[in-house]
């Protein structure tokens, strides 16, 4: 056998690849003489078919079958010791004459080749790196409302603003029944509040549930309906009354703060508030986390030049598609997905330069430090070190949970290597502004 590349340009290439009839000959009679003594055909004992019938009936399709796996065995091989860094698959030029009958073959394969660039992290205008702070106002309505929470229920006779309401929404024909609790903080537009003032226990009321809630979602919750039947849900439900309260704020004492977050962990209203602070800027520096890491991405990619093998990856969408595309849907394809191809291969480029491996015991550990946030946001506080190695087990014995952790964890690596290496400007602001300035 034998191989030889012909450079087209810098991104594209030509592998021609000679089999001989040594290389293959040995297989296919072993494959024949096993099938032989198996074979079953009338009129001969089995085991005593003669090979040459066994070969007129098998011994073209055992040696198309060899053939393609000497042909995929060598490429791979030629590829991993060439050090070939390619784009996609070799593709097959089209050979619609090929005689297998003779003992010879040449084959040849397009190739899409990796381009050659360099990664400038510093960009001569700063990239904004937001700090999001929790401000006073912000840290205050969040005390009163763990003072709601954990506060006293005091039966009213009738609904002012304030009050939490439980009720049935109804609506027969959409399937709607749920008893729900809600406060009118949730409700959109004063026409809409202006309905629930005054309604006693026993009162229906008839609600339109377009524009109904701030937030869409929100119908998912109080009339338990689908994600996708929440949006544009445009129809009548009846709400009656059931019960009517008012929560007492909890004083704010050790027993509220022991409730809060366990015995002694808090002991003064100040350290309460320090907590409560501590604890929003911890999830916000997870969003504006996320926004450095696409704000870094874009730059990357609009920055970053160096040319694809176009042409080729489009012929290699259509030949990897799952559905028949055709030139013109491949190139639709292509444009779609161009950006993210190109930001694969320089952060390729940033994982092999900066050598920003994962092993296994990393990965064990980023979904640890998972698991126990998600406990604790449900009020596990303080679990046990087993509890957290079982849990980790039966999620690391999930292949796809393995990828998706270890692709989190990439992102931070990168996300770390972004905050050291490239040019980053500081900006501090509430949450408020941030979601102004960073999403419009």
């Amino acid at each position: 056998m034998n191989i030889t590349r012909e450079n087209i340009d810098e991104l594209n290439a030509i592998l021609k690849v000679d089999i001989e009839k040594d290389d293959y000959s040995d297989k296919v009679h072993k494959i024949l003489s096993d099938y032989r003594k198996t074979a079953n055909i009338p009129g001969f004992r089995k085991g005593h078919v003669p090979m040459g019938m066994v070969r007129k009936q098998y011994g073209k399709a055992v040696l198309i079958d060899e053939v393609n796996k000497l042909l995929q065995d060598a490429l791979g091989k030629y590829l991993v010791e060439e050090k070939l860094d390619v784009l996609g698959n070799p593709l097959p030029k089209s050979q619609d004459n090929l005689d297998w009958n003779a003992d010879a073959f040449s084959f040849e394969f397009e190739l899409g080749l990796a381009p050659k660039f360099e990664v400038e992290l510093k960009s001569k205008k700063p990239i904004t790196q937001f700090k999001i702070v929790a401000d006073k106002k912000m840290v205050d309505n969040q005390v009163e409302r763990l003072q709601k929470q954990f506060g006293k229920l005091i039966a009213k006779d009738s609904v002012e603003e304030g009050d939490e309401i439980t009720g049935v929404f109804k609506n027969e024909e959409e399937g709607i029944d749920n008893s729900t609790t809600l406060t009118l903080d949730k409700i959109k537009g004063k026409s809409n509040i202006k309905k629930f003032i005054g309604l006693k226990v026993g009162d229906q009321l008839e609600l339109k549930t377009k524009n109904l809630f701030n937030d869409d979602h929100d119908l998912m919750h109080f009339l338990k309906v689908s994600h996708d039947d929440a949006h544009g849900l445009d129809t009548e439900v009846e709400f009656t009354v059931k019960e009517i309260n008012m929560r007492e704020l909890a004083e704010l004492d050790q027993d509220l703060f022991d409730k809060i977050y366990g015995p002694g962990v808090v002991k003064t209203v100040t350290e309460l508030k320090d907590k409560i602070k501590a604890d929003a800027e911890k999830q916000f520096e997870q969003q504006s986390d996320q926004k450095l890491l696409n704000d870094v991405t874009e730059y990357l990619v609009e920055n970053t030049k160096f040319d694809l093998p176009s042409e080729f990856l489009m012929k290699w969408m259509q030949t990897t598609s799952e559905e028949k595309i055709d030139e013109l849907q491949a190139k639709e394809e292509y444009i779609k997905s161009e950006k993210g191809m190109r930001y694969q291969l320089i952060e390729g480029q940033l994982i092999e330069t900066h050598n920003l491996q994962i092993n296994f015991e990393e990965v064990k550990a980023f979904a640890m430090d998972m698991i126990k946030a998600q406990m604790a946001q449900f009020g596990q506080l303080n679990p046990g070190e087993q509890e957290i190695e079982e849990i980790t087990a039966r999620v690391l014995s999930n292949q796809e949970e393995v990828k998706r952790i270890s692709d989190q964890l990439m992102s931070q690596k990168l996300l770390n290597l972004y905050k050291e290496e490239a040019n980053l400007k500081l900006k501090e602001m509430t949450y408020e502004k941030f979601v102004k300035e960073a999403y419009g």
